[in-house]
């Protein structure tokens, strides 16, 4: 049996960083573990230009701890009034790796996401002629569509039509949730791939909602059935080049998450390396987890993989003696205590080192 496992330093290619004295207490979780990652533009008010993901990158940069090897890779918001030369110019620049479709009122400071596509379609089709990709959280938000469907009739009524108007458009469909998500990046052609994330391979939605209603597990899109979930872990451990690592980590803090209405997110950064470990083992395809976190994405981005390493070790134990990762419980922030993501059980794999 395997005990140790090195590999390259991964990338995280869905993040969430937030803003302010948010950012100084979660960055680090983060750049412990991870080279790169792909930083999420939905600040209050979100990162829309070229010069917002400018000064968004430096507000990072300044808060990473001392000599830490991680580098943001930035994206922009797109709105009903994004310019195309502006988002043609700043990945032309390299400030930006791709832009962010949120269909308005998907899922946390979404309000100034998209309402009516065909305001788009021209800001999309000079991205397609640029090569600029477009990460998309692929939900439909019809309230008379069940919140359990969304993903699927996003992909029926949204994504494939878009796809055979604009068939050069790189898309990425972020933290898939579902078969048919699945199924449709698989059947897609080289022009689509999807993340998955680390909470999205160990939950479904008994987890969420029987025996009690469990905030903490809370996220968008929501976690799906038992056959949904066991699709997603057979995608990420498969090796196959169109599925990589988004963890979707989404810092909230205790005050918000247990509110009335509470936010949506599952805070990850901590431990979505040890869940992966844990998940495909069980599958026996650890041997795929560097290709999942480390090469898929890199490739896809056109980014080379990074040079630093990470060791992770089996075992309990040796995350207690090295005290090299930190388990489910809570950071402490300015603003209140913020919980990270309990699995529910003890993964059997730890981060134990890793080298820049």
């Amino acid at each position: 049996m395997t005990e140790r496992l090195t590999i390259p330093r991964p990338d995280d290619l869905h993040l969430h960083l937030r803003d302010g004295a948010m950012l100084a207490s979660v960055l680090p979780e983060s750049a412990r573990h991870f080279g790169r990652a792909l930083v999420m533009p939905n600040l209050v008010p979100p990162v829309v230009t070229g010069a917002d993901a400018v000064a968004y990158r430096e507000r990072i940069l300044a808060a990473l701890p001392a000599g830490a090897d991680f580098r943001p890779l930035m994206t922009l918001y797109l709105t009903e009034a994004t310019e195309a030369e502006d988002v043609v110019a700043a990945h032309a620049a390299g400030i930006v790796q791709a832009v962010k479709l949120y269909p308005a009122g998907a899922t946390t400071n979404s309000a100034s996401g998209v309402r009516d596509l065909a305001r788009v379609e021209a800001v999309l089709a000079r991205m397609t002629e640029a090569g600029v990709p477009l990460c998309i959280h692929g939900e439909v938000t019809d309230p008379e569509v069940d919140i359990f469907d969304r993903e699927a009739v996003f992909i029926e009524r949204v994504l494939e039509p878009l796809r055979r108007r604009l068939p050069g458009l790189r898309v990425v469909l972020e933290h898939v949730t579902t078969a048919e998500g699945v199924a449709y990046v698989q059947g897609g052609g080289a022009g689509i791939a999807g993340t998955i994330t680390a909470h999205h391979l160990v939950l479904n939605r008994n987890h969420l909602l029987a025996g009690g209603i469990r905030p903490h597990y809370y996220c968008l899109p929501v976690a799906k059935r038992e056959v949904h979930r066991r699709a997603l872990v057979a995608a990420a451990t498969s090796g196959a080049a169109c599925f990589f690592l988004g963890t979707d980590s989404a810092p909230h803090l205790d005050a918000a998450k247990l509110a009335p209405c509470g936010c949506a997110g599952c805070f990850t950064a901590p431990v979505a390396m040890a869940l992966l470990a844990h998940v495909f083992e069980a599958e026996g395809a650890l041997g795929r987890l560097e290709a999942f976190a480390c090469r898929n994405g890199a490739a896809f981005y056109g980014l080379p993989v990074n040079a630093g390493r990470i060791t992770l070790v089996r075992g309990a134990q040796h995350g207690a003696q090295h005290g090299a990762q930190r388990g489910p419980g809570t950071i402490a922030t300015p603003d209140g205590p913020l919980t990270v993501f309990d699995p529910g059980f003890a993964p059997l794999w730890h981060v134990e080192e890793t080298d820049a």
